[in-house]
């Protein structure tokens, strides 16, 4: 009996309905055999649970390394929660202590990535869709809000660092979004398509400042944003423009990039066509969340086999992983984290 041929998984991220897999759900992975997954909270119920939802879905395609990805950045955005997950606070709340000190700050985000990235460790997670690296002006939509490390864009490059290199330090790969820049929406692009005139020059010293700071950084996500300046048709996430000229250009991001999700309402048109879209535009990938079987059979008709670019990326964004200190004391760190808070803040 010959050897299967390896298959090259296809450029997409599914979600799943429940916290469960179904039979129709297993089927379809294993013959779309898509890059990896994501969870929500829907899929989220106890620990043991979820380490076999986990498992259940690498064993559907057949790949102990499939990535399984979570938005798990604390504040409003957390999708494990009490009482058997820690309830981590919202990014603005840590950007608080740079206000008295950027160095405890920091400290604190490192701290707080560590404590989430060793909690989705044990779960067998291994990429979380944070730091947030966008900055809100006013006026804006306060879909960004309290999740981004303040309004001062060097403040947020250096904060969100330290977020990044906790992430890392627990095995975990962060995703830096929303590149370039989701701050100045005014719209929830989940509901809309958000539009942003401002020119070029004034996004360049302020939104891009992040990013820019954050290359280095494994993986990133794409915004469902319209900017004016930079393609007066396609917002980012289907704008090879942007990807190729900002995103990898300007901004010098050579990682893994994923578009958001595409069943967010930003996006016109099908599911194979928004599929389409982002990939030609240059994302490495194309997530799609919501676990609805009818739209991820659109994308997976659309979302071809892994580049080989991206393909080299992943490999480089897999190296990227330190296990130096996953033997950390939780216990302690989390002691440290909270002195900070309240010794910090108090003050």
């Amino acid at each position: 009996m010959s050897v299967p041929e390896l298959r090259i998984p296809k450029a997409a991220i599914f979600g799943c309905a429940g916290p469960v897999l179904t039979a129709q759900e297993r089927a379809f992975f294993a013959a779309k055999n898509p890059f990896g997954f994501i969870l929500f909270a829907r899929n989220v119920q106890a620990p043991d649970q979820v380490r076999a939802l986990v498992k259940a879905l690498r064993e559907s395609v057949g790949r102990n390394d499939a990535p399984v990805l979570i938005d798990q950045e604390g504040g409003r955005v957390a999708r494990l929660k009490p009482p058997h997950w820690r309830a981590a606070p919202a990014a603005a709340k840590i950007a608080d202590l740079a206000d008295q000190d950027i160095d405890s700050a920091c400290e604190a985000a490192w701290l707080n990535a560590r404590l989430i990235g060793g909690e989705l460790a044990a779960l067998g997670i291994d990429v979380d869709c944070a730091p947030v690296c966008d900055v809100p002006v006013a006026g804006s939509h306060d879909v960004i809000g309290d999740r981004a490390y303040g309004t001062d864009p060097g403040r947020v490059a250096t904060i969100a660092r330290a977020a990044a290199l906790g992430f890392l330090d627990a095995g975990v790969l962060p995703v830096i979004k929303h590149i370039p820049g989701h701050g100045r929406a005014r719209a929830d692009s989940h509901l809309e398509l958000p539009t942003v005139d401002t020119q070029r020059a004034e996004l360049e010293t302020t939104d891009f400042v992040p990013f820019r700071a954050l290359a280095d950084m494994p993986w990133a996500m794409t915004a469902h944003v319209l900017y004016t300046a930079l393609d007066k048709e396609r917002p980012a996430t289907t704008s090879p423009t942007i990807i190729r000229d900002i995103i990898r250009g300007q901004i010098g991001f050579d990682g893994v990039l994923v578009s958001d999700d595409l069943s967010m309402k930003a996006l016109g048109g099908g599911f194979a066509e928004r599929t389409r879209a982002a990939l030609a535009a240059g994302c490495d990938l194309a997530l799609h969340c919501n676990g609805d079987m009818a739209e991820m059979e659109g994308v997976a008709s659309a979302a071809g086999p892994l580049s080989e670019p991206a393909r080299k990326r992943i490999a480089r964004a897999a190296s990227r992983r330190s296990s130096s200190l996953r033997g950390a004391d939780p216990a302690k760190l989390l002691a440290r984290f909270e002195t900070l808070l309240v010794t910090r803040l108090a003050s």
